[in-house]
């Protein structure tokens, strides 16, 4: 199996040194401890300390101050090889989960056109229930559980929940994970603050459940057909970031305040750690 490089990219000039380094340290955590696991990938994350000078063969994660109007995060560039780009700021250390985010999904399917067919999902009462048939469902590995409070820590830097192959299981089976954290805990469930997109067979159309807003109900929504050869990944994408979604893969729901000052706390005492490490040499 060959291994993808992935390159996280500051183009805000913004993020101090020593976090983008504790950051890439803990993604390559997650992707060769947790995602290998459940996934059949193998990779690995470096700084990218130019974001003007991309190595050949290296997807890059750049992290900016906004997006343009209609752009999703997730792209393909004019080789048709992936990136992404996440909104980070210095102000909040939030991004290392939408940076995670993005790196698990590009990890799963590089080009945005992965499908699984599974049972077909509703909504009935105000509740999200399987119905009839089935769906091709985009395979987006951090949709259905992104909601920041799903996030889990990784030597103080918190990083997104992601779902396992069993998430498309036809029903509930005792002792199977459905996502990492265990959050999810049935397949097809999506947890308030997140969202999942399919193709429905029978319309030949892009649906959604958005559940992004967890204050308000789950919804079902159509976004049409794809334009023939582009990625379903950067379509969906970029017709919710028209609808208003202005960035895309900013989790909903309110930041997990409890996570980040936990996360904080122990890059903290890992630094004064290292410091007294460093006097032994």
């Amino acid at each position: 199996m060959s291994v993808i490089q992935v390159g996280l990219a500051d183009k805000t000039g913004q993020i101090h040194p020593d976090l983008m380094q504790t950051a890439v340290a803990a993604l390559n955590i997650q992707v060769m401890r947790d995602l290998s696991q459940f996934w059949p990938v193998q990779a690995t994350i470096s700084v990218l300390p130019d974001p003007t000078k991309i190595p050949a063969g290296v997807w890059p994660v750049f992290l900016v101050t906004s997006l343009p109007p209609g752009e999703g995060g997730f792209h393909m560039d004019k080789h048709n090889q992936p990136y992404s780009t996440v909104i980070a700021s210095g102000a909040s250390d939030e991004w290392t989960i939408d940076a995670s985010h993005e790196v698990l999904e590009m990890l799963v399917d590089p080009y945005g056109n992965r499908l699984q067919n599974s049972t077909a999902i509703q909504i009935s009462g105000g509740a999200i229930q399987d119905g009839t048939g089935q769906f091709g469902y985009l395979v987006e590995a951090c949709d259905p559980c992104e909601a920041d409070k799903c996030g889990y820590a990784i030597n103080g830097i918190a990083v997104s929940d992601f779902i396992t192959p069993r998430f498309y299981d036809p029903v509930v089976t005792a002792g199977t994970r459905y996502s990492f954290t265990g959050a999810i805990q049935s397949p097809r469930q999506i947890l308030p603050g997140g969202y999942i997109s399919w193709v429905n067979h029978l319309s030949d159309e892009i649906q959604q459940l958005l559940y992004v807003d967890p204050s308000a109900p789950p919804k079902i929504v159509n976004l049409g057909t794809a334009p023939a050869g582009s990625s379903l990944r950067a379509f969906v994408d970029g017709e919710m970031s028209k609808s208003g979604r202005a960035d895309v893969r900013t989790p909903k729901g309110p930041a997990n305040t409890a996570l980040l000052q936990r996360c904080r706390e122990k890059r903290a005492a890992m630094d004064q750690a290292a410091i007294v490490r460093g006097r032994l040499y």
